[in-house]
Order: structure tokens, then C-alpha cells, then sequence
């Protein structure tokens, strides 16, 4: 897959505090889940120190179905920390520490509505690009004790977004996140999950996303479909 980028940033982006609060790794386990054995990667533990980013994922970290997790697309998966005071309100009484949401970076001042898919972003000395926002499976549900996380957690659209590792390098908790490429074709995190999500269909937007080279083959084979349903 080729990943088409604008080399020209954001002069916002340089003036947004970003930051890496914490690297969060997990290994498969098998959990019993409505009298099944389940095996999942979702319970993922806050590490210190620097941690190599490779081409997949981060070291310590494996994800444990590869047919609907991880690849090169989703070899990182980042979380805004902003979104943590939303679900401690939502979610009374739950345990909600950093990587709660199977998240491997907890970030700072990136968020849904900022950040454009194929936007290139470098921490410590790894760089990365944007890919696509997370749709959560059932397992989301096995990590807080609710069969309706899942839902939930789509209908509030904060979703995190994953990223591809475009340099392998290593990162550390406190690291600076710098924007060194925005996309583009200006589509965000956000408009793909709204787009991914509303009744209605916004023709434009489904066209130009259809065409959005960093966005993953599968995402835009749906939008193409939806565009043919409604043309």
C-alpha cells in the first residue's frame, strides 16, 4: 500500500502540546466469557522506559485474532487521554487506567477531530501515519464486564484511531509527539466515523474518501459500496 502524504504542516499542530503519556502492552490470554473460552489481547499493561516500535507492533505487545486485529494498518493502536474523563463519568465505579481501552499509546492533544487519516506523525524515533479509526468488537466488552461496551463505545465516536509504523524507532512514556506531514485531502478521524456510522449518505464526502489513499483497501471498498447503493 502506498501512503500519499502533503508535506506541509499544520501551524497549529506546532503549537498544540502533544505528548505520549503512556506505552501500554498486552499478550494473549484466554478468559472465560459467557461459559466460552475466549482468547484476547484487549487487557493491556502501562511499561517504562523506551520501547522499539516494529513494522507490526510494539515490543511486548501481540495481538491475538490477525484476521480482524493487528497487520501492518493496525500495528499501533492510540487513544486520546481526553476521552478518559468522559467514560470515568459514564462508567461509575469501573477500573479505567491508561490502556484500558486496549490502546498501546495514550496520547495527548491528538483527538478524532484534529487528526486527518495519513497524517505523519513522529514520536521519539519512530514515525507513524494515520490509517483509520477503531470499530470495536465484543472484546471491548470482556475487558470492562459490559455486553454493551461495544455499542456504546461506537455511539460516543471516540474511537482512537490506529496508526502504520512508517520507521521503526523506540518511544517512551513523556515523548513528544510532533505532526511532520498533514494529509492533504483533509479528512478526519472524525468525518470517517460519522460518514461510517449516519443513516443518511453525504455523496461528496463518500466520494472523496472512496479515493482516500492512506485509508485502508477494506474501508474504502464499504464507502464505495455505500456511493454505488446511492448514486
Amino acid at each position: 500500500m502506498t501512503y500519499a502524504v502533503n508535506r506541509r504542516v499544520d501551524k497549529l499542530s506546532r503549537k498544540s502540546p502533544m505528548k505520549l503519556l503512556s506505552i501500554n502492552v498486552g499478550l494473549p490470554r484466554e478468559i472465560d466469557w459467557h461459559g466460552k473460552p475466549v482468547r484476547t489481547s484487549i487487557f493491556k499493561q502501562p511499561v517504562t522506559g523506551r520501547m522499539r516500535v516494529a513494522t507490526l507492533n510494539v515490543d511486548g505487545d501481540q495481538q491475538s485474532d490477525l484476521s480482524v486485529h493487528g497487520g501492518r494498518d493496525k500495528a499501533v493502536y492510540a487513544y486520546p487521554s481526553e476521552h478518559y474523563a468522559f467514560w470515568r463519568k459514564e462508567l461509575p465505579g469501573a477500573d479505567i487506567p491508561d490502556g484500558a481501552f486496549g490502546e498501546n499509546f495514550t496520547t495527548e492533544g491528538l483527538q478524532e477531530h484534529n487528526v486527518h487519516i495519513g497524517d505523519r506523525l513522529r514520536a521519539g524515533s519512530a514515525e507513524f501515519i494515520v490509517t483509520q479509526p477503531r470499530i470495536p468488537c465484543f472484546k471491548l466488552g470482556i475487558r470492562f464486564g459490559r455486553p454493551d461496551m461495544a455499542k456504546r463505545f461506537q455511539r460516543s465516536g471516540r474511537s482512537g484511531f490506529y496508526l502504520a509504523v512508517l520507521q521503526e524507532g523506540e518511544v517512551a512514556p513523556g515523548d513528544a509527539i510532533e505532526v511532520i506531514a498533514r494529509d492533504g485531502h483533509g479528512i478526519t478521524v472524525e468525518e470517517i466515523n460519522n460518514l461510517y456510522s449516519a443513516d443518511g449518505s453525504d455523496q461528496e464526502l463518500l466520494r472523496r474518501v472512496s479515493d482516500l489513499p492512506a485509508l485502508p483497501e477494506d474501508w474504502r471498498d464499504h464507502f464505495r459500496k455505500r456511493l454505488s447503493s446511492v448514486d
